[in-house]
């Protein structure tokens, strides 16, 4: 078994695949209008309308109800890459600190209101 993504289902597929494009600094695949990839070369994050979810009735995700999830990037700099999307960013939870495990970290959400962690993790002394 291979982990393939995690997918989030959103009512604004266009200003979600352009708000993590802006994050990551990458261009995501659209296979399909109701569907994007972010691949960052570590693991993708899928996005997708919920056209791509219906079949499940009731029981398929609501967009804008994730409470429980955070996606996380691995960064070389912190600071560098929140002082690069600063004017974008409409929610920080945390702007860059150390956290008590050593890893630098900075908290936003992104237009869903999902919490998105960039991290770096400390350096050996």
């Amino acid at each position: 078994m291979q982990f393939a993504s995690i997918r989030i289902i959103t009512d604004d597929l266009d200003g979600m695949v352009a708000f993590y494009e802006r994050v990551t600094g990458t261009t995501a695949r659209r296979p399909a209008p109701v569907f994007a990839e972010v691949d960052t070369g570590g693991a993708v994050l899928a996005l997708a309308s919920p056209a791509t979810v219906a079949m499940l009735g009731t029981a398929a995700p609501t967009p804008r109800a994730n409470g429980s999830v955070l996606v996380e990037f691995l960064v070389e700099d912190v600071d560098a890459a929140f002082e690069r999307l600063r004017g974008v960013l409409d929610d920080v939870v945390l702007p860059p600190a150390t956290m008590p495990w050593g890893n630098r970290s900075t908290l936003f959400r992104d237009p869903d209101g999902n919490i998105v962690n960039l991290f770096s993790r400390p350096t050996a002394p």
